[in-house]
C-alpha cells in the first residue's frame, strides 16, 4: 500500500509571511510552516507536497494536478479566495476532497474578505488559527483519507 499524498497549495503573497502584517498573519514564515507541516505529515503517515505561487493560472494548474495524484487537497488561496471564479471551477472539477484554509478569520475582517468563491467547492473550512490551522487541516485530511 502506498503512502497517501496530500497537497498543500498556497496563493499570492503568502511568500511574505513573517514580515507582512504579522499582527494578522503571525510571525512564522512560509518556510517555517512548511517544515511544521512536513513533520506533522510524517507523524500522520502522509506524503506531502507543499507549494506557493503568486500566479492564479499556476494555482489552477496545481489544483488540477492534485486531482490526479493526491488523496486530499488543502488550499490557502489567499486573495484569490475572494476573486477567482476560475479557481472555484477548478476545485469543483476535483474528484478528491479539498479543505479551504486561512491563517486569519476572514469573517472577522473587511467585508470583501467574507465572500469566498472557494467555500462552495470544498469539504470544509479552517480559518483563524494562524499557522496551527495548517496542522488542523492536515489532521482533517488524514481523517478524510481514513474514511475513504
Amino acid at each position: 500500500m502506498s503512502t497517501p499524498e496530500v497537497h498543500i497549495l498556497n496563493g499570492p503573497n503568502l511568500n511574505l509571511l513573517g514580515t507582512r502584517e504579522p499582527e494578522i498573519y503571525g510571525a512564522d514564515t512560509l518556510a517555517d510552516i512548511e517544515q511544521m507541516c512536513l513533520a506533522a505529515a510524517d507523524d500522520l503517515g502522509l506524503a506531502l507536497l507543499f507549494r506557493q505561487t503568486n500566479s492564479e493560472g499556476m494555482l489552477i494548474d496545481w489544483v488540477q494536478e492534485a486531482g490526479k495524484s493526491a488523496e486530499v487537497l488543502i488550499i490557502n488561496a489567499a486573495g484569490y479566495t475572494h476573486t477567482s471564479v476560475a479557481l472555484h471551477d477548478a476545485l469543483k472539477a476535483l474528484q478528491i476532497p479539498a479543505i479551504e484554509l486561512h491563517l486569519s478569520n476572514i469573517h472577522a475582517r473587511e467585508p470583501f474578505r467574507r465572500h469566498s468563491y472557494v467555500s462552495a467547492a470544498v469539504a470544509g473550512i479552517i480559518c483563524g488559527f494562524g499557522a496551527d490551522g495548517y496542522l488542523l487541516a492536515l489532521d482533517a485530511a488524514s481523517r478524510l483519507i481514513e474514511k475513504a
